[in-house]
């Protein structure tokens, strides 16, 4: 896991130089023809990229984007309605039954799918009217860690030439060197408080929503902690009334006004004695757990990757393999 994360600058900047042209043909097709709705396709944490690329789209785009339920088509077989959508289906392996169901489904019914894979090779890659290659290279762990942040990156690289956003395309052309960066801050501190943890909240807002939700996922999976994740403002609304003195929260908070909200709650959560680990993207700098601030649409990249490293720390720490967790295999094939 640890090397695996590592590589994500590396396989950042393949994807990038891999895909330029068909990511500007995309981009290209879609503002001739723009489609009334996105539909993502995608289970664990490639849902969780897709999480982050819903927020990019409609703050970006307004286009509404919509997470498509596999088990209507794998479980159900309903039929779908004819239309134009714009289908983004997202998988490392492209492999999963409900996955291939659902975008045969749609691909059907006249939608435009494309693919963001990393087995170029796979039925999803085959299938795809656009293929986006993740080219993250193999990945042994079985916690996604560079085919995730390639997911990311794919999202942010395909808002920005949809949208003809210059500054977004000058953030995404940087971020193989900001990643490298990120993956040296130093999150010590977070392990020491988490070693003994057994519950914790993970909040984010806007476009640190999904990496909230896939961080609280590999605590369960590379650290047997049960972590819930919940955005700023839905967390409100019920589940904090369980955060007191010594509850632990992890807080990822983007330097726009979504982090605001984020950085509000921290501050309530801090002074209710919770015990509270802020990735704050206006603390630039190396120290834990810091973030480097850059294009509000790109941090939150940059604070998943620093959070690898330490969630690979904090494994160990509790005496567990991260490389294999318990229960899980690398490919899962849902039906």
């Amino acid at each position: 896991m640890f090397s695996e994360a590592a590589e994500a600058a590396a396989a950042v900047a393949r994807l990038l130089d891999a895909n330029r042209a068909a990511l500007a043909a995309l981009g290209e097709r879609l503002r001739a023809a723009p489609p009334a709705v996105v539909v993502t396709c995608a289970r664990g944490s490639s849902d969780h990229a897709a999480t982050y690329g819903k927020y990019l789209i409609e703050t970006l785009l307004g286009v509404p984007v919509a997470s498509a339920a596999p088990s209507v088509s794998s479980v159900y077989a309903a039929p779908m309605a004819p239309g134009t959508a714009l289908v983004i289906a997202v998988s490392q392996s492209g492999r999963s039954p409900d996955l291939l169901a659902t975008v045969t489904a749609y691909r059907d019914a006249g939608a435009h799918v494309v693919a963001f894979v990393n087995d170029e090779a796979s039925p999803l890659a085959e299938m795809a009217d656009t293929m986006i290659a993740l080219k993250a290279g193999p990945e042994k762990s079985v916690a996604a860690t560079k085919s995730y942040i390639c997911a990311l990156a794919a999202f942010a690289a395909l808002t920005a030439a949809w949208s003809a956003n210059a500054a977004l395309a000058e953030a995404i052309d940087a971020l193989p060197t900001l990643l490298s960066r990120a993956f040296e801050a130093d999150w010590t501190s977070v392990v020491d408080s988490l070693a003994d943890a057994n519950n914790l909240f993970v909040i984010g807002r806007g476009y640190g929503y999904g990496i909230a939700q896939e961080a609280a996922l590999k605590l369960k999976e590379t650290c047997a902690l049960h972590a819930e994740a919940f955005s700023a403002a839905e967390v409100r609304h019920g589940p904090m009334a369980i955060v007191n003195d010594g509850f632990p929260v992890i807080a990822f908070a983007t330097s726009d006004t979504a982090g605001d909200g984020v950085r509000d709650a921290a501050a309530e959560f801090r002074a209710r004695g919770a015990v509270l680990c802020l990735a704050d993207a206006k603390a630039d700098g190396a120290s834990a757990p810091a973030a480097f601030t850059a294009h509000p649409a790109i941090e939150p990249i940059l604070m998943i990757q620093s959070f690898y490293r330490m969630a690979n720390s904090l494994s160990l720490r509790r005496g567990l393999d991260p490389d294999a967790p318990r229960h899980l295999s690398k490919v899962t094939k849902t039906v």
